[in-house]
């Protein structure tokens, strides 16, 4: 009988905890604002279509997942964490780029000033801004198979450098980093507006960096 109660009650607790859906977080910006480096077209496709699908994934998941816990099914809960990771890691890395860029009309592409501490600790790792462009988009273009392009801020050496992802993963997975700036290296990020080339698409898209919000977090970092 403590048995029984016992299990339904956790059950409730587990369907509560997962009643709570992840929702796709509206855009920064108007979906056609980033135009002509990204257009509206690929924008649609690449949030309305491939990040909800994340969404739609993971919610689906947590559901699964919760309901096997609930049930006393730990194999299948724990046979479940690879996709949760790679179809959350899908979420949070969309929802942290959509947030690194911005359109020209809202400061895209504005690079902050030499002076300040973001820009002088720019200056000490890559000499300049353009030396930073050129360092991140040489190490960038020949990325094989699928993943992301990161700056970060390295809390240990308190240094900031370049880092690479692959598929999903979360760059918080990397001791001690505090992610910048990243960029999506998916092909689904760029195809409809630069086919394969990659090396273009990574030349227009410092046109549209929030450079603002990449200073903002390398502020907070350091506090």
């Amino acid at each position: 009988m403590l048995n029984r109660v016992l299990y339904k009650r956790s059950k409730l607790i587990f369907t509560r905890a997962f009643s709570s859906k992840v929702e796709l977080e509206p855009l920064p910006w108007e979906i056609s604002s980033l135009e002509p480096t990204l257009s509206g077209h690929l924008l649609d496709f690449h949030y309305n279509k491939h990040h909800q699908t994340y969404v739609n994934n993971l919610n689906a998941l947590l559901e699964q997942q919760g309901e096997a816990l609930a049930n006393g099914d730990h194999k299948t809960a724990v046979n479940l964490a690879p996709a949760i990771r790679f179809h959350g890691g899908g979420h949070v890395n969309h929802t942290f780029f959509w947030k690194s860029l911005a359109p020209k009309s809202q400061g895209g592409g504005d690079r902050p000033s030499e002076s300040g501490a973001f820009g002088k600790e720019v200056a000490k790792t890559w000499g300049s801004f353009d030396n930073l462009i050129t360092d991140f988009n040489t190490r960038s273009a020949p990325l094989q198979g699928s993943g992301w392009a990161w700056i970060t801020y390295d809390k240990n050496a308190k240094t900031i450098g370049y880092t690479q992802t692959s598929n999903q993963d979360l760059i918080t997975e990397k001791a001690g980093l505090v992610p910048l700036l990243t960029i999506d290296l998916w092909e689904h990020a760029y195809y409809l507006d630069y086919k394969n080339a990659r090396p273009d698409f990574l030349s227009h898209i410092w046109d549209v960096i929030n450079w603002e919000r990449v200073e903002k977090r390398f502020n907070e970092a350091t506090k």
